[in-house]
């Protein structure tokens, strides 16, 4: 099969797993089918699927990572404050590091909005249909919630990176307290624990609680450099910590904080 063919595969097995789909035409272009198979794939509940399909599935999305690119490490802006930190500014799911970390929900099964831009959604759309489902069956037999400042570590299936570490941040309703400045710094450090006790060199933040769950972007940036800085302090197996940004405001502030130029 061509990408095109797989495409279409993919699309096909979805919309007929659902009777609401039934009669949905798959669109002409390759940028519609895209994005359909985004957001079909965002909608689908967790459950098994046929190893046929997964085999296409993985073939498409190691095709779609070519076609985006996987990213450079070279193009990490290194820290002449903090040596084995690094700040870069992209696409997360393109980073071939050991792990990259997730921003989630409690309920750990990622975003169900049709092609929501946030990093959940993005990291369980590139992973692959698999994730969900090994979410879930982690959920089940946790028996509850994901609690907040918690990290979680589970196979990265498609992406570049080895693992994803899952965490939920402190949700802020009005204003911020010390006990949601302790869950964001407990978001960090389990993180970085799980990625030590699992002998990982190198780990992706995004910039957790800052987006929907409102956490102050400057308060949150100085709460994951220090204590990303006090566990580097330790012996551990972690060589390096990257601080993933994507919008200008949150580049600022890691720039200053970290001495990037």
């Amino acid at each position: 099969m061509d990408q095109q063919q797989r495409r279409e595969f993919l699309l096909r097995f979805l919309l007929g797993e659902n009777k609401r789909y039934e009669g949905k035409s798959i669109p002409p272009s390759p940028e519609g089918q895209r994005k359909l198979l985004r957001a079909l794939m965002n909608l689908r509940p967790p459950k098994p699927v046929p190893e046929e399909v997964l085999a296409v599935q993985d073939d498409y999305l190691k095709e779609r990572l070519s076609e985006r690119g996987v990213a450079s490490l070279s193009a990490l802006l290194p820290s002449p404050l903090f040596p084995r930190a690094a700040l870069w500014r992209g696409d997360i799911t393109t980073l071939p590091v050991s792990a990259i970390v997730n921003a989630a929900n409690s309920a750990l099964l990622g975003c169900f909005a049709p092609g929501h831009h946030c990093i959940d959604n993005a990291i369980h759309t590139y992973a692959g249909m698999q994730l969900r489902l090994y979410c879930h069956e982690y959920m089940e037999k946790q028996g509850y919630p994901q609690p907040t400042g918690v990290g979680v570590l589970t196979p990265a299936f498609n992406l570049p990176c080895k693992y994803v570490l899952h965490t939920v941040g402190p949700i802020i309703q009005s204003r911020v307290t010390e006990k949601d400045r302790q869950l964001l710094a407990s978001c960090y450090r389990s993180c970085l624990e799980l990625a030590a006790a699992h002998d990982l060199e190198s780990v992706a933040f995004c910039c957790i609680s800052t987006g929907v769950f409102h956490f102050p972007n400057e308060q949150a940036a100085a709460i994951a450099v220090n204590t990303v800085q006090q566990f580097l302090q330790t012996k551990t197996s972690v060589r390096k910590v990257i601080f993933n940004v994507f919008k200008d405001v949150d580049k600022e502030i890691y720039e200053r904080l970290l001495a990037v130029h």
